[in-house]
């Protein structure tokens, strides 16, 4: 029997605390506790507002499992909660981030999940795996942040892995978040631009007016 997406989303954010504190070896490190509070408050609100046709495409894309892939991603990004819950909670390696740093951090955590989510609720196409959506009459989104950078919801995911482990405190999480995580998005990135010039009506044109894809000015 299948799985709601609901059932899926609380399993996720049940185990994210499992990790996190199963690691630590305790549960009284506050930072945690208000990482996962924004995370479940982010699933809360997607749960409200977005696109149930969008949400069921993002759990099962076109109408299949998650691929491998997106699993390995998913668990790899999950491995540096492994990371930070022996430093901050056990081992202290390198859980020496300065407290304002942390709250930049969650700062920049929470606008990257709010730029994620703009881009969701504009793009009822925001798939969790690269396709073009035939079956569901894809067609070129120019509105709300696609009208400054193609692939906004790389950007809110690159902001994500550069923020998360400073939040949570350690140095050494967010170096390996960032040199596991970011080459895998900035490849994702390039082969879906590719795919999208190639087979979407419409969007050579587009990326010949909105020329940015992650950063206006940069790239």
């Amino acid at each position: 029997m299948a799985i709601s997406a609901q059932a899926r989303t609380a399993l996720f954010l049940i185990s994210a605390g499992a990790v996190l504190f199963a690691s630590a070896g305790t549960f009284a490190i506050a930072v945690f506790w208000v990482y996962l509070a924004i995370l479940a408050a982010i699933v809360i609100v997607s749960f409200l507002m977005l696109d149930p046709e969008l949400l069921h495409e993002r759990m099962r894309p076109g109408g299949k499992p998650l691929p491998l892939g997106v699993m390995l991603a998913t668990a790899v990004f999950a491995m540096h909660w492994v990371v930070a819950g022996l430093d901050v909670g056990r081992f202290h390696w390198s859980d020496t981030i300065p407290r304002s740093l942390q709250v930049a951090g969650f700062v920049i955590f929470v606008a990257a999940n709010t730029l994620a989510f703009w881009a969701m609720h504009v793009n009822r196409f925001f798939s969790s795996i690269v396709r073009i959506q035939s079956d569901r009459g894809q067609y070129v989104v120019t509105a709300g942040p696609y009208a400054f950078v193609r692939h906004p919801g790389y950007a809110a995911g690159v902001l994500v892995v550069l923020a998360s482990g400073i939040a949570l405190g350690s140095w050494l999480a967010a170096t390996f978040v960032i040199a596991t995580n970011l080459p895998f998005i900035l490849h994702r990135l390039i082969v879906e631009d590719r795919v999208l010039r190639a087979d979407l009506a419409g969007y050579a044109d587009y990326a010949r007016r909105v020329r940015w894809r992650l950063l206006p000015g940069v790239w």
